[in-house]
């Protein structure tokens, strides 16, 4: 595998100071572009997708939220295939995202966008947790609705979980079969939700659809369930991923990204307008409180929900992981003693300082809206749109150059926007809930 960083002479590079670009310790180049399809349909049919009958479909309604989804789905295949088309620009693999903003920028640029990525990986994992925590109190309360087990200990659970399949898998090829596991869990719990939600909106009267809220408050809310769609939608770490592909890297990755955003997408519509036409605007941001059916029916879905939030949670931790195992250089066998205490104390670690964020502020829309806002936002759409427009410029239409000028300027606004409304989400939330709130 060549450098990120390229050499002085390259004609493609735009800057003079060269990023020094480490080998990885991780696997690389083995993967079909059918595992790598799962994988990014594991992303976007992750226990998240619970959430977005109430985090996207009640603060925009039926048009919004509708037109918002399907609109959002176009636009995030198109900027996820221009950062999948310039993963071998200049004639070298970029393995890692800030490797490719490195390569066409220089050295600021990789650690901001290193700074971005781990943002917005840290509080999509926190967001898995509160998940998980969520999914493992609700199958508790199925049974026994004593308060004992409360959410905060709940989510301790859940991120000790996290942990120990941390320890066990030592890379993201190493998946393997769990992605196999990961899309049953996801078609349990979808099919579930769905059936269940299905027969309360035939059963039940009449719903409320209209958008809640008035004034300041309904304008933040709707700001953030913009913020939400894009989160649905993208992990931010294309690159890491497309790494794991075998050749040709371009032209697989192309497959992949059109069967997650065609075939994969559609268990997310089905669960996201069905929870919405049951309940209306009293949709709960976790669809499985909702819903009525057999406890045993119930209970499987929020355990499935649950597991699938783990395995889920590694693809979201694997670049955090790749980096500090190429820097201590752990290589070699996964059952090494070497290897194995490292990845418990190191991997431990970072998953545990995860789950007392979690349990801390257990807001789970807040989250997903501030992830989109501060993170999903520039690397999905902001840093897409301009690495193409400047790694491209010379072989661009002044309409297509106009083009990408128009999604950075909008996305900039959008960004800006969002982060705002999210923050005065959480801030809200916060005045309602107490810290390690059990909600």
């Amino acid at each position: 595998m060549g450098k990120g960083g390229g050499e002085m002479n390259d004609p493609n590079k735009i800057h003079d100071d060269t990023v020094e670009i480490p080998e990885t310790a991780h696997q690389i180049s083995s993967d079909s572009w059918l595992q790598v399809a799962f994988i990014l349909t594991t992303g976007i049919n992750s226990a998240y997708v619970l959430g977005y009958s109430g985090t996207i479909m009640v603060p925009l309604g039926w048009v919004g939220g509708v037109v918002g989804l399907f609109l959002a789905t176009l636009i995030s295949l198109y900027a996820n295939s221009l950062v999948g088309m310039l993963h071998e620009y200049g004639g070298t693999r970029h393995i890692r995202y800030r490797d490719l903003a490195g390569y066409i920028y220089g050295k600021k640029a990789y650690k901001i966008t290193w700074a971005l990525q781990y943002v917005n990986l840290f509080m999509i994992n926190t967001g898995f947790i509160i998940l998980a925590g969520s999914a493992l109190k609700a199958a508790y309360t199925l049974f026994r609705d004593d308060g004992q087990l409360k959410l905060p200990y709940c989510i301790a659970i859940a991120g000790l979980v996290c942990a120990l399949f941390a320890i066990c898998i030592p890379h993201l090829s190493a998946l393997g079969i769990w992605l196999g596991f990961s899309t049953v869990f996801s078609m349990t719990y979808i099919i579930i939700g769905f059936a269940l939600s299905i027969k309360d909106g035939i059963q039940s009267p009449p719903r409320d659809y209209g958008i809640p809220g008035g004034g300041a408050n309904k304008v933040f809310e709707t700001i953030g369930a913009s913020a939400n769609l894009v989160f649905a939608y993208n992990t931010g770490m294309l690159p890491e991923i497309q790494a794991t592909i075998k050749q040709p890297v371009v032209k697989n990755i192309m497959k992949s990204l059109y069967f997650q955003f065609t075939v994969g997408v559609v268990p997310l519509y089905m669960i996201t307008f069905a929870g919405y036409w049951a309940y209306g605007s009293s949709t709960d941001a976790y669809l499985l409180n909702n819903v009525n059916g057999p406890v045993w029916v119930k209970a499987l879905a929020n355990i499935t929900a649950f597991l699938q939030s783990v395995i889920a949670l590694h693809i979201f931790a694997s670049p955090m992981y790749e980096y500090l195992d190429t820097k201590h250089a752990i290589k070699g066998s996964a059952l090494n003693i070497k290897n194995l205490s490292y990845r418990i104390m190191v991997r431990g670690g970072y998953l545990a300082f995860n789950t007392f964020v979690a349990a801390l502020l257990p807001f789970l829309g807040d989250f997903m809206s501030l992830t989109g806002a501060i993170s999903t936002f520039p690397l999905t759409f902001i840093l897409a749109n301009h690495m193409y427009l400047v790694a491209k410029k010379d072989k661009l239409s002044s309409i297509q150059k106009l083009w990408h000028w128009i999604n950075i300027v909008f996305f900039c606004i959008a960004s800006v926007a969002a982060t705002v409304a999210a923050l005065r989400l959480i801030s809200v939330d916060s005045k309602t809930y107490h810290i390690f709130a059990d909600i």
